[in-house]
């Protein structure tokens, strides 16, 4: 894969926003069928919040693979594109898309000009980035590294007090995934209930009864204490106010992701509930020629998960082929019997 780092003018047969697993898995099912891609995503490299939010988090759903990190399974998804040498443009947001079906260009804050024929949104619910808790002098241990929002790799935690605060998915399998690793580990939240998977807060409760985690509930974060960005106590208080400090070295709020569609909202595509609309079957937005997969498309029935955008790529690149390719049978034939094409060369449009 080639990724681009100063402003361009290229040409593809399909652009794809968003440069997730299922993004990079869209990469394939184009290839597949000749068409060639080229790959936006804002962070500076690819996975999404797979490789940025938790790269070893192991993911049990993706068919003939028993569990694989998730870091690993974008690694994986590379391979499998490379055959197809799609463009990647990192680093960078798409601010605009002008023309039609068959003869898009769109334009990158990077000053980029990409022209397609077909453009697919898998941008996951758009841009995202932590919900912070609102506490006075919060940003002095951010800068040193004593407030976490993502955990890269968990030997970096060896060793430390841990504060996780939050009740869902990530402050449960956290709290699970650093015993052995942390010095300690307390976990705060404001009501005994868990929002998580049941099967992962039952895990966490048998935990907490081996000693190996400390439930600190009902209780909210009222403040932290340091000195130098280096954090000593993390303040909280229970619903009556009363206060307790809980000696930490790195607290981790897990309040989940504040998300944004950016300049995607404003391109005319039906929108329902901040997500983008699609028709079931080809994925297809409201507007001709753009489509969507993976956490950003919603139709009745969806299901946010890994495979079901797997799937959804498929489609769309099958939807587009006609747009790409008008006047060509698709004649669909199993990877078993075609194997892995060579890219597409010289087919795409000029850019303009």
């Amino acid at each position: 894969m080639t990724q681009s780092l100063s402003a361009e003018s290229l040409s593809a047969d399909v652009a794809i926003i968003g440069a997730g697993p299922v993004g990079l898995f869209a990469v394939f099912e184009c290839g597949m069928l000749q068409l060639s891609s080229i790959v936006i995503d804002a962070l500076d490299e690819p996975g999404g919040q797979c490789t940025a939010l938790y790269p070893e988090k192991p993911i049990y759903d993706i068919p003939a693979i028993p569990a694989i990190e998730a870091g690993a399974l974008i690694g994986q998804l590379e391979k499998q594109i490379a055959p197809f040498a799609p463009r990647l443009l990192l680093g960078r947001r798409v601010v605009s898309l002008t023309g039609e079906v068959g003869a898009f260009l769109l334009g990158t804050d990077a000053g980029d000009r990409i022209a397609v024929r077909a453009v697919i949104l898998a941008a996951g619910a758009g841009a995202f980035g932590p919900n912070r808790p609102p506490l006075e002098g919060l940003s002095a241990y951010e800068a040193s590294g004593a407030v976490l929002y993502y955990v890269r790799r968990r030997e970096d935690l060896r060793g430390r007090r841990v504060v996780i605060a939050g009740g869902g998915d990530s402050a449960v399998d956290w709290a699970l995934a650093l015993r052995g690793i942390a010095a300690s580990i307390a976990v705060v939240h404001r009501r005994a209930k868990f929002r998580a998977a049941p099967e992962s807060a039952a895990q966490l409760d048998r935990a907490a009864a081996r000693g190996e985690v400390e439930l600190v509930i009902p209780y909210q974060l009222q403040a932290l204490h340091g000195a130098g960005g280096r954090l000593a106590t993390v303040e909280i208080a229970d619903l009556d106010g009363r206060a307790r400090h809980l000696e930490a070295d790195l607290l981790l709020p897990f309040f989940g992701l504040s998300t944004d569609l950016g300049p995607i909202a404003g391109w005319g595509v039906a929108l329902e509930r901040h997500h983008v609309a699609v028709a079931p079957a080809t994925c297809a937005t409201s507007l001709p020629g753009v489509f969507a997969i993976g956490d950003v498309a919603q139709y009745p029935g969806k299901l946010k998960l890994i495979l079901q955008g797997f799937a959804e790529a498929a489609m769309a690149a099958h939807a587009i082929h006609p747009i790409a390719r008008p006047g060509t049978a698709l004649h669909f034939e199993y990877s078993t019997t075609k194997g892995v094409p060579v890219a597409a060369q010289g087919s795409a449009p000029a850019a303009g």
